[in-house]
């Protein structure tokens, strides 16, 4: 469930931070057809709080807010010793009693420091993932990715990287057509992998002639095909070493995982718009057939192409849910198989303190 949503701030907050939280979570798109969300801003206590830019927030609620919440967003601040301590108990009650949390640049520190982050991986803006590392040594600190969902923790990078893993927590919880829909709205990328790098060497082409963004043009329209990187590298008449130092330096990543994390995007789109069999999708998207399609699924989604519909399929797609639960009921909160409850223990890893 994804409903009730509340924005943790701090003293000498940072207002963009702030304002993604706000952006994604705190408009009414009801017109749009998307699902709106209470939203509400809390912090160690009401009142204004000043942010890093000089003029000051006012906020409405304190730590006792954030037991309503399905999700706690906790924005940036400076990094400090320590953190007020009804604030970081308030945010691991919420998580114990069910709710997500997720973590926007040094927000991961609150986090570390209600120990939601021993025996997970993390990661922050990497000014401060030496600093994470150090001071909370039971995490797993990855230091140059835009975000981590260790479930239910979520953990992202500076700045932008919180739109980013705010979508991709849009798009697990209510599916890729939402996450679409408030990308459009937001005009940005609808999707980037949290596995890409913070830091993109080469965010610009020096020539508009020397940009791969025409190739990934062709990539996005032929996810069908089985493109080695050597066929790939030929279409831009670059040796294969050259096109892998450049794909990389240009969008963070390397071919396969960006044309996998595409193939999915095709294969959410799909489950949810149409009644074609899990054979066929996994064909269309270039995955060959469904074994490996729920493979990736699995790997990358935390769980299956079927249950995935039967969460997020139209209403007119119904007919290919026979099973399981209804989408309004799992929309609802209804567990998802192959996906971690949030609240309840996964095997194999500790529960909170």
């Amino acid at each position: 469930m994804l409903k009730n949503v509340v924005a943790v701030v701090l003293e000498e907050l940072h207002p963009f931070e702030l304002g993604v939280a706000c952006e994604v979570f705190g408009l009414d798109r009801s017109a749009d057809g998307l699902p709106g969300y209470d939203f509400a801003i809390a912090g160690a206590r009401p009142g204004l709080h000043r942010t890093h830019a000089g003029f000051s927030v006012d906020v409405p609620h304190g730590p006792e807010r954030l037991a309503e919440a399905d999700l706690v967003v906790v924005t940036a601040t400076g990094v400090r010793p320590a953190y007020p301590a009804p604030l970081v108990d308030a945010v691991r009650a919420a998580v114990e009693g069910g709710a997500r949390v997720l973590s926007i640049c040094s927000g991961a520190f609150v986090l570390g420091a209600a120990g939601l982050l021993d025996g997970r991986r993390s990661t922050t803006h990497w000014r401060h993932t030496a600093e994470l590392a150090s001071r909370f040594p039971l995490t797993t600190v990855e230091p140059d990715v835009l975000y981590v969902d260790d479930d239910p923790v979520i953990t992202s990078a500076g700045t932008a990287a919180g739109i980013d893993a705010c979508l991709h927590l849009v798009r697990r919880m209510q599916g890729a057509e939402v996450a679409r829909g408030i990308a459009r709205r937001m005009v940005v990328a609808p999707h980037r992998e949290g596995g890409q790098a913070q830091f993109v060497n080469r965010p610009m082409p020096e020539h508009d002639g020397d940009s791969l963004a025409p190739l990934l043009d062709w990539m996005r329209h032929h996810l069908d095909r089985e493109s080695t990187v050597e066929q790939l590298a030929a279409r831009v008449h670059m040796s294969p070493r050259t096109f892998a130092r450049r794909f990389q330096q240009e969008t963070g990543t390397t071919p396969h995982r960006w044309l996998t994390g595409q193939r999915l995007l095709l294969a959410q789109r799909l489950l949810e718009s149409t009644t074609e069999p899990v054979d066929a999708i996994a064909a269309r998207c270039g995955f060959g057939n469904a074994a490996t399609l729920r493979h990736h699924f699995g790997r990358r989604l935390g769980t299956t192409p079927l249950a995935y519909r039967r969460c997020f399929a139209e209403p007119e797609t119904s007919a290919v849910r026979a099973t399981g639960p209804s989408v309004p009921a799992a929309r609802a909160g209804g567990p998802v198989p192959g996906r971690p409850v949030p609240g309840r223990p996964v095997p194999g890893r500790p529960a909170p303190a």
